[in-house]
């Protein structure tokens, strides 16, 4: 059975890869995560794009292990904040993953935009390193636009104030499978496998 490395310890992420490669059709992989592997140092996120910090994360967890390895990196773009939070999304308020905070500045830095100008997107770079040196990187975008109040409980980050397009629900108020089928974290899994069905094959 073939082994592949998701840069991950959030259990969810690894669910829904998992997940995504069996409703593909991509059988005889072990997916695991940075918690089935030896510790190794992670370098800090600090690259300009998704995708720079996507492939970085990548490059050293396959360095590390040797194994084949997806990384995922991902945020919210504001059209009216100017693709911001962007990068910065987890840390928007300061503190690294203070949903409720980053939360609230994103509202209350929108308080005075009118509804038809609140567009944005959740925005997701997956990055394949495999041990031989080659790289794919690829994005999911998921479009839609921002509310005035948090809606919801199943999610986290943006997802209560993130109201998908073709959507009345906030990312918070769908379901988990609603939300990996259309997710942008999905959206780039899924750009991933014919890359993926390649490398088990």
């Amino acid at each position: 059975m073939s082994r592949l490395l998701l840069a991950t310890r959030n259990t969810k992420k690894l669910v829904e890869l998992r997940r995504i490669l069996e409703d593909a059709g991509v059988g005889d992989v072990e997916v695991v995560g940075l918690d089935d592997v030896p510790e190794f140092p992670e370098a800090p996120e600090t690259g300009a794009t998704f995708e720079e910090n996507a492939l970085a994360k990548a490059t050293d967890a396959v360095r590390a292990t040797g194994l084949p390895a997806v990384a995922d990196d991902s945020g919210l773009s504001v059209d009216a904040l100017n693709g911001m939070p962007g990068v910065l999304s987890a840390r928007w308020a300061g503190g690294h993953g203070d949903d409720r905070a980053n939360l609230e500045l994103v509202l209350g830095q929108l308080r005075d935009v009118p509804d038809e100008r609140r567009g944005a997107a959740f925005v997701a770079a997956a990055a394949l390193v495999t041990p031989d040196g080659s790289e794919t990187v690829v994005r999911g975008t998921w479009p839609g636009r921002i509310v005035r109040e948090p809606r919801g409980t199943n999610g986290f980050g943006y997802d209560p104030i993130f109201v998908p397009e073709g959507e009345s629900r906030t990312s918070a108020e769908l379901s988990s499978a609603e939300k990996d089928a259309d997710s942008h974290r999905g959206r780039a899994l899924r750009e991933l496998l014919p890359h993926l069905r390649q490398l088990v094959s």
